[in-house]
C-alpha cells in the first residue's frame, strides 16, 4: 500500500503563508518525495527574479496578457500582490487532478477566500515562529531593500489574521519538524474517509 498517490482524481492543497516563512522550500520537499504532488505554477505580471525560472516559479506575463486571461474566465483564483497581478489557471489545474495529482497551489490569502467559494479544497496556513525571525529571514534573502522589507511584515500581520479560516496551521520553526507536519497532513488527508455511508 502507498502512502499517497491512490486516488483516481487528485486533491487540492492551498498553501498560504507571509514571505520568507519558509512555504516555498517545504512544497518543493514534498514534490520531491512524492510523484503524484505537484505545484501549480501560478500565472504574474512581476518581473522574474535573479534566481527564477520562467515556467518552473511562475509563468511570467504582461498586464494586458493578464487581463486577456482573465476575461477569459482562465483563472480559479486571482489576487494583486505588492502592485502585481497573479493567477492560477482553471484548466492546468483540472487536468493534473484528472490525472490523479494532488495539486499544491501556493497562494495568497485572497486567492484562498476566493478558492474557498468555489472547490473543495485542504486549506494550510503555515506562519514564523514570531516577527524578528521573519524579519531576520527577509533580510537573509537579500532579495529586497528595506522599504520592501517593512511592506512584506505589514502585509504578513494582515496575512496571519486570515489564518484562523484554515483548516491547518503549522509554525515553521524547524524546517524538518515542519516537512514532517505538512507530509503527515496530505496522507492523512488522502486517506480521509469523504463519503460516509448515508444514514436509514
Amino acid at each position: 500500500m502507498q502512502l499517497l498517490g491512490g486516488l483516481k482524481k487528485g486533491l487540492v492543497f492551498v498553501v498560504s503563508a507571509p514571505a520568507g516563512t519558509g512555504k516555498t522550500t517545504l512544497v518543493r520537499k514534498i514534490v520531491q518525495e512524492f510523484d503524484c504532488v505537484v505545484e501549480s505554477v501560478s500565472y504574474t505580471t512581476r518581473p522574474p527574479r535573479p534566481q527564477e525560472t520562467p515556467g518552473r516559479d511562475y509563468h511570467f506575463i504582461n498586464q494586458q496578457e493578464f487581463e486577456k486571461m482573465s476575461s477569459r474566465g482562465e483563472f480559479l483564483e486571482k489576487a494583486t500582490v505588492f502592485g502585481f497581478s497573479y493567477g492560477t489557471s482553471r484548466s492546468a489545474v483540472e487536468r493534473l487532478l484528472n490525472r490523479g495529482k494532488h495539486v499544491v497551489l501556493v497562494i495568497d490569502t485572497q486567492g484562498a477566500i476566493q478558492i474557498k467559494k468555489t472547490l473543495d479544497a485542504i486549506f494550510i496556513f503555515i506562519r514564523p515562529p514570531n516577527f524578528e525571525e521573519l524579519q531576520r529571514r527577509l533580510h537573509e534573502r537579500r532579495s529586497d531593500t528595506q522599504e520592501a522589507i517593512d511592506t512584506r511584515l505589514s502585509w504578513a500581520e494582515r496575512e496571519i489574521q486570515e489564518a484562523v479560516h484554515y483548516d491547518y496551521q503549522i509554525v515553521n520553526a524547524d524546517l524538518a519538524i515542519s516537512y514532517q507536519v505538512l507530509r503527515s497532513i496530505l496522507i492523512a488527508e488522502e486517506h480521509k474517509n469523504r463519503y460516509p455511508p448515508q444514514k436509514h
